[in-house]
């Protein structure tokens, strides 16, 4: 189990585990030999002979010297790894998430990465640094002690050898429903996290209908069952210490009853036979403690697994070298593409949008119009075919290529809980504070901030709470003209806003579309009659292409979806005569 761990240290600090796993075992042989050597110092103290008992007292002194000298050896290692291992490793998993494709979070709960990137590293850590001397501790003394009895009574030395087996076979099965308790209690906690995070940051919804309080369902449930999986492991560990605690004390009396045995046969003398009790004991001490650290060691070691399978998750395919952006077009070319095997989203999905103009998405709901921009963005790859970008497949191009020719605007926008300034800069970072602003202005976030209590610095709230919708839409359309790509794949948001905001958004897109490539997955009818081309996705296939004109003209499934939006528009409450 340990070797899970070992596995996950820095390549800079592995040339320490060999010696801290010297230290370890060098300091239990010698707190082993000095167990064993009680013995003769205290028979000898016993039978009057203070030279041969000095004799042996000097033995046992070069033993404890060595257990101090060995201990601290291996505090200084274990902390040096230890340390080093919880910075790097999460170093490491921040690039590897770094490199998994955006797609994978989609699927993901931010409870669960949380959980894995602070709590599972620090288990692991914790491992490393602090129980690993007491866990090699508690197996490898014991042995050394029985072995070490061999040259006193190979009796009792048996008897040791065989109860050592017997407690690692009854603690292998204490771990095993440990294990699963411990596995069930991770999950339930991720679940408990992100929806107590959820419950923070959704409030004006949850309070709209009243899921607050015993009407908030779900977070009751994750809680309960968070409730139920703690007391699930503890009551998976409590029978397993239960057995190992007698199992201990029975093999400690069957010790004694040996020991008792040969003094009252005249085998050995009462000095021994106190001394070997004494040894005895020691020699379940350390047993004792390696049980009582075997909950942290299945904890750590579940850890580990979820953290090797989450650095085990397959990155984005990255190329060995970059490549000339050509025009800004996007080439769909014979695209099939399903999220899960056997479920096709996109079949045989086929054309180009030329550089420099516009081309609307419509369809009805799950017809694959979202998952056209995020191939294009590359968030997945193609299951067959290719989509190209500036005239390279976007598997051919390194993330940074592709990120750098195009920028997203989607339906749901997500603001860090920092300035509005600092947000604006993120579709830039070495963009200069003139530049951020130009941005915003031609977004119309000027106007936000002269509400704001702290200006340009006012903290925007996690997930930009702070702000309205449109507010952080207008946002978004800031960041991404202040990126200045030449491709915008844009999913727009404008259908949930109030008529100001909306007419506020709608010019911040107009500048942001402006003599650039656009795919657009179209909501308001303006923008669709005046694209250059639209495609009518039906599952996950064009069932008509054309501009508006001829689409209108084919008196098809467009023309159906057009005349139904237009009567839509047009719909408003009338007051009922009395």
């Amino acid at each position: 189990m340990i070797r899970k761990v070992f596995a996950l240290v820095p390549t800079e600090f592995a040339p320490l585990i060999p010696r801290l796993l010297i230290a370890v075992v060098a300091q239990a042989l010698c707190q082993a030999a000095a167990y064993v050597l009680l013995v003769p110092v205290l028979q000898a103290l016993f039978d009057g002979d203070t030279g041969r008992a000095w004799r042996w007292a000097a033995g046992l002194a070069v033993a404890v010297a060595g257990v101090i000298g060995f201990g601290y050896a291996q505090a200084v290692f274990g902390l040096r790894i230890g340390v080093g291992m919880q910075r790097g490793l999460q170093t490491r998993l921040g690039d590897h998430l770094n490199a998994l494709p955006l797609g994978w979070f989609e699927t993901r709960n931010a409870g669960e990465l949380a959980r894995l990137t602070v709590d599972d590293v620090r288990e692991v850590q914790r491992l490393i640094a602090y129980l690993l001397g007491p866990l090699l501790s508690g197996v490898i003394v014991p042995l050394g002690v029985a072995v070490g009895m061999l040259v006193v009574d190979w009796r009792i030395s048996l008897a040791m050898l065989v109860a050592a087996p017997v407690l690692y076979l009854v603690n292998l099965w204490a771990n095993r429903s440990y294990a699963a308790a411990d596995e069930r209690m991770h999950e339930a906690s991720a679940e408990a996290n992100a929806r107590v995070l959820e419950f923070s940051q959704a409030q004006p919804v949850l309070r709209s209908f009243g899921a607050v309080g015993a009407g908030n369902k779900a977070l009751d449930a994750a809680l309960v069952r968070q409730r139920k999986a703690v007391s699930g492991l503890l009551f998976a560990s409590v029978p397993g210490l239960i057995v190992f605690s007698l199992c201990v004390q029975a093999i400690f009396l069957v010790l004694v009853y040996l020991v008792v045995g040969r003094v009252t046969g005249g085998a050995i003398s009462a000095a021994a036979a106190i001394a070997l009790i004494a040894v005895s004991a020691r020699f379940i001490e350390p047993l004792t403690q390696a049980a009582s650290l075997g909950g942290a060691l299945r904890i750590a070691t579940s850890a580990a697994e979820r953290i090797s399978a989450l650095l085990a998750e397959p990155a984005l395919p990255q190329p060995d070298s970059d490549v000339t952006p050509g025009a800004p077009t996007v080439v769909f070319d014979q695209v099939s593409f399903g999220y899960r095997t056997g479920e096709q989203v996109l079949s045989d999905l086929s054309f180009t949008v030329p550089a420099g103009t516009t081309t609307a998405i419509v369809g009805p709901s799950g017809a694959g119009k979202s998952t056209v921009l995020r191939l294009a963005a590359r968030f997945h790859d193609v299951d067959s075919g290719r989509v190209l970008v500036s005239g390279n497949d976007v598997r051919d191009q390194p993330s940074h290529t592709l990120l750098d020719q195009v920028s997203l605007v989607f339906q749901h926008v997500y603001l860090f809980n920092r300035s509005v300034l600092e947000n604006i800069r993120a579709g830039r970072p070495g963009a200069s504070d003139e530049q951020v602003r130009r941005a915003a202005a031609a977004a119309r976030v000027d106007e936000i901030v002269e509400r704001l209590p702290e200006g340009w610095d006012t903290p925007v709230g996690e997930g930009g709470a702070a702000l309205s919708g449109g507010e952080r839409q207008r946002v978004s359309i800031a960041r991404a003209l202040l990126k200045d790509a030449p491709v915008v794949l844009l999913d727009e948001a404008t259908s949930a806003l109030d008529p100001q905001n909306e007419a506020v958004v709608v010019r911040g897109i107009h500048e942001l579309t402006r003599d650039r490539t656009v795919i657009v997955v179209a909501h308001r009818l303006a923008t669709i009659a005046h694209a250059d081309q639209i495609l009518f996705l039906e599952s996950g296939r064009i069932a008509e292409r054309g501009t508006h004109d001829e689409l209108l003209a084919l008196d098809g499934r467009y023309a159906a979806f057009w005349h139904e939006r237009t009567r839509a528009a047009g719909w408003r409450l009338e007051s009922a005569s009395a």
